[in-house]
């Protein structure tokens, strides 16, 4: 186990960021067309062929997920992840034809330092062309923190991040977690370094501080970052079960607990946050309800750990008054 997302059997990941721009793509291939759904409880969330994901919907599969920075303007980074697969053969029949089917989700990071001239309507965007490469660099192990569609992310008061986990249910099959957290709260407790989702944290991955001493009401407190729109976080779960599309729908409801563990607040007016669910098919499908809560729980827990691993892994942007990272802060 690699506590990555990649520890589910068919997918792998890739990434790919423009340093200048202070932006990024990260994308999950899988190996073969599998089950997905989604669910979105952020209010203003940004997003591309998440319809299709409805479970009454025709199509079932899809081909990649797609998690990017760059607000709207990251959209196109979908266009450069098709254009790699139906180089690969990839894609849904349509006649003579394939389509690949790559949902998307893009996060907030154009006020973060970097030079983003097509924001401004001067060029052209390079989110098409770090999607291709993103895609074209999928792989077992990718980095965490200030990579792929975290590379720009912040939070109220840290640097945002790239993260990633994974865990083996009890009825054994495996689930993970890849987020990009660019939070309008704060996925740690008041001014100190301890992590919200500190009760679910396994072998020291984010520090193994656990709990503060005490949680005064001060830091409880919330803790806002930016504006309107400004936010987002964006995440995809996985497990190796085989799942029907309204299971996935279900496994991507229950993983937004993991966001409400992790960050304060969540789900909020000015967040997009929004949960993609994928089954890859490779295990056995849940025997009954209790196998399926197991497996939603198990996606909950390790989404609140990835998020808390983004942020702790992240670094600093070069850039003046960017958002401090964990490790300047709190590491010893």
């Amino acid at each position: 186990m690699r506590n990555l997302i990649t520890d589910v059997r068919g997918l792998l990941v890739g990434q790919a960021h423009d340093v200048t721009a202070a932006t990024g793509v990260t994308a999950a291939i899988f190996e073969r067309p599998t089950i997905a759904s989604a669910a979105v409880l952020g209010g203003a969330p940004g997003t591309r062929d998440t319809a299709l994901l409805v479970p009454e919907m025709t199509v079932e599969h899809v081909d990649a997920v797609v998690l990017s920075g760059g607000s709207a303007w990251g959209l196109g980074a979908a266009d450069g992840v098709m254009r790699w697969l139906a180089q690969e053969g990839r894609g849904f029949p349509v006649g003579p034809f394939r389509v690949p089917i790559v949902p998307q989700a893009i996060l907030f990071d154009l006020m973060n330092g970097g030079e983003k001239p097509w924001a401004r309507g001067e060029g052209e965007t390079p989110y098409a062309q770090l999607g291709a490469e993103a895609a074209a660099a999928a792989a077992a192990e990718f980095a965490l923190g200030t990579a792929g569609a975290g590379f720009g992310a912040t939070t109220a008061n840290l640097k945002g991040g790239l993260g990633s986990a994974s865990a083996r249910a009890a009825t054994g099959q495996i689930v993970g977690a890849l987020v990009a957290v660019n939070a309008v709260g704060s996925a740690t407790i008041g001014d100190g370094p301890h992590f919200w989702a500190s009760p679910y944290e396994r072998d020291r991955e984010f520090g193994g501080l656990g709990w503060p001493a005490t949680i005064a009401p001060h830091d409880t407190a919330l803790r806002f970052k930016g504006g309107t729109g400004q936010n987002t976080t964006i995440a995809l779960v996985a497990t190796d079960a085989v799942l029907t599309k309204p299971q996935a729908r279900r496994l991507a409801l229950a993983a937004h607990d993991g966001l409400a563990r992790a960050l304060r607040p969540a789900h909020a007016p000015l967040d997009g946050d929004i949960v993609f669910a994928a089954a890859t098919g490779y295990s056995g499908a849940p025997s009954d309800a209790f196998a399926m809560t197991e497996l939603c729980a198990t996606a909950a827990d390790v989404l609140a750990r990835a998020i808390a691993r983004g942020v702790h892994a992240a670094t600093a942007l070069p850039f003046p008054k960017t958002k401090p990272a964990w490790q300047d802060r709190f590491s010893t």
